[in-house]
């Protein structure tokens, strides 16, 4: 009868522990480093700070990532421009209105953006992109500009569909972003401070302002002019 060898078997064990902790260093790494880039802003946050939050060395971090920056970058592709390319596949199979559409982008949005740690990137960047140009022009191409493509997107489809007034593209985007902007900046500053009767509620307030920008947007049947109104009664 063969003998089985334990300790073969126990260092087989450990060696799988540890390459299973080996892979899910970058993930612990990125999560640590949110927490903390959110909390603290970036010129604040120490990548020793990471690293020991995150359960590991200094010198561990930097096998993973070249720099505080490179550290950064990787959080906002994480939780917010890698998902873009998913973003745009929901795009083309929507099969709703083009108002069902914008209601949607904007409570998704809050669903997994804002109302997670991920939308204090949007204050970090809006407080500290003057003393870190060079993030702030990672930030412009990775986040701002196919966040802008995406939103115009709907709302030009919108308007090829006959469903929405044409607008000027470039602020009718901006018109979108502004409630989703205001409830990132107010999650992470005033919002954490208020009384409870000066609270929001966001998916209220959210879907406010959806029926709102729709109202604006949404084509409508020209009433009659008063004097046909007379003559038909």
């Amino acid at each position: 009868m063969p003998v089985k060898n334990f300790d073969s078997d126990a260092q087989s064990c450990v060696h799988a522990k540890h390459e299973r902790r080996k892979d899910a260093r970058p993930g612990e790494l990125l999560a640590a480093a949110l927490e903390l880039f959110v909390e603290k802003g970036f010129a604040a946050t120490r990548v020793e700070e990471v690293a020991k939050l995150a359960g590991v060395s200094k010198g561990t971090l930097f096998i993973y990532f070249a720099s505080k920056e490179e550290l950064f970058k990787a959080v906002v592709r994480e939780n917010i421009s890698g998902r873009f390319e998913e973003w745009n596949a929901e795009f083309e199979n929507f099969q709703g209105s083009s108002a069902d559409m914008l209601r949607y982008c904007l409570t998704a949005w809050w669903e997994h953006i804002g109302s997670t740690k991920a939308s204090g990137i949007t204050k970090l960047m809006m407080s500290e992109a003057r003393n870190f140009p060079e993030l702030a022009t990672f930030y412009e191409h990775e986040v701002i500009q196919p966040g802008h493509a995406l939103i115009g997107r709907v709302l030009q489809r919108g308007v090829d569909r006959g469903e929405f007034r044409a607008i000027d593209m470039k602020y009718g985007v901006y018109i979108v972003l502004a409630p989703m902007l205001f409830l990132a900046m107010w999650k992470h500053s005033l919002g954490a401070c208020c009384d409870a009767g000066a609270q929001l509620v966001p998916e209220d307030y959210i879907a406010l302002q959806a029926e709102t920008i729709l109202n604006g947007l949404s084509i409508r049947q020209t009433p009659p002019p008063l004097s046909q109104k007379n003559t038909a009664s």
